[in-house]
């Protein structure tokens, strides 16, 4: 049951040398993956890190889990962080001097969670646990670093173009894989991407456009 959304931003605006939105609305649902595109500059990575805490509006307010998260304290919001959130990001921020499967269990031990085994396997890297970081492919570094943001079981998936370095079979398997996990998690994805195909395979697709968010009709 959709009873309240895990996101809803009101009236939220930022601007740097110039607006990049204003009063904008946006809700996300438990179990529901959304996508954002728009052309550079526009936006899209910015609203991403306003959703994710991670940067705070000129004006609105941002709520996860019915909190209002730019009114909490520090340490309140690095547990949220911590337990609730997983973001992605194009850059892998991997240990190389530590194997797949050490890279993986350094995020299951701060979540307190175990490694999902059928997860390393649905993103196609069960067979190089072993191997370290800087021996393998930056498609596999890739699929790695997503391995492990998941390992820490998050309601929020957050991801800042997941695909944009891979090949079009493997950034299928990835989302195919974002997508497993929200259903089986009661989760919930939301995507930035320049990449339409990617972003067909989401729930609802917006496009960041006149500083606001459109949605785009899918048929």
């Amino acid at each position: 049951m959709k009873n309240r959304p895990l996101i809803e931003a009101n009236g939220i605006s930022k601007k740097y040398d110039y607006q990049l939105f204003e009063n904008l609305d946006f809700k996300l649902w438990e179990g529901q993956s959304v996508a954002v595109m728009g052309r550079s500059g526009s936006g899209k990575s910015t609203l991403l890190h306003i959703l994710s805490s991670l940067l705070k509006p000129d004006s609105g307010n941002v709520k996860l889990f019915g909190y209002d998260i730019y009114s909490l304290k520090d340490d309140d919001i690095e547990i949220i962080r911590r337990l609730k959130l997983g973001i992605i990001f194009q850059s892998h921020y991997l240990f190389k001097g530590m194997t797949v499967l050490e890279n993986i269990e350094a995020a299951t031990l701060l979540a307190g969670t175990k490694v999902d085994y059928e997860l390393l396997q649905m993103l196609e890297i069960d067979h190089i646990v072993n191997k370290r970081v800087g021996d393998i492919s930056g498609g596999q570094q890739q699929r790695v670093s997503i391995a492990r943001v998941l390992s820490k079981k998050p309601k929020i998936i957050y991801a800042d173009e997941p695909t944009g370095n891979l090949d079009r079979e493997t950034a299928n398997l990835v989302m195919d894989a974002l997508g497993s996990y929200i259903k089986k998690n009661g989760a919930a994805l939301f995507v930035v991407t320049h990449d339409n195909e990617i972003a067909q395979k989401t729930e609802k697709v917006y496009h960041l456009e006149d500083r606001r968010l459109i949605t785009q009709n899918l048929h």
